[in-house]
């Protein structure tokens, strides 16, 4: 279900929509394009959802996700849910204020790139971590890249 819902949220629904409104826009492909569907949908929806579970339910980031099975980690794990709750929803305001775009995609371009890189530094990554860590990387680097091509 964790795959699914990652490979949903960080790759088929913000490509999807891409190409939908490239399609069917004005103004067809472009960096601002990209990074407006990424926030969106990898900001802001997975963020968001990811901030309420870890809220909700800490054990299951802290335990399955990154392997830590002390109950201490489920206070960490909680704070790290309010932030990405917080930035989740700067990425779907960013649908109503369109003006917020580039700067919540260097927030979550930065957010996941050191995710990712943190990832990669764990020698012993079980298999939902290795998930998390390709998302974050990808998803990183596309909001990274398309924030520079949009500032040309």
């Amino acid at each position: 279900m964790y795959l699914a819902i990652v490979t949903a949220l960080m790759l088929v629904l913000p490509v999807g929509s891409i190409g939908l409104e490239a399609v069917m826009g004005v103004h067809g492909l472009s960096a601002l394009l990209v990074a407006k569907w990424f926030v969106i949908w990898s900001v802001g929806v997975r963020l968001f959802l990811a901030g309420l579970r870890q809220i909700v339910q800490p054990r299951y980031t802290a335990e399955v996700i990154l392997s830590l099975k002390h109950e201490e980690s489920h206070v960490l794990v909680r704070e790290l849910g309010f932030a990405n709750l917080a930035v989740g929803l700067s990425g779907l305001a960013s649908w109503l204020f369109p003006a917020w775009v580039p700067a919540v995609a260097l927030t979550g371009g930065v957010f996941y790139a050191l995710a990712g890189i943190n990832h990669l530094r764990q020698a012993h990554r079980s298999k939902l971590e290795n998930i998390a860590m390709l998302s974050d990387l990808f998803v990183g680097l596309v909001l990274l890249v398309a924030l520079v091509g949009t500032l040309s």
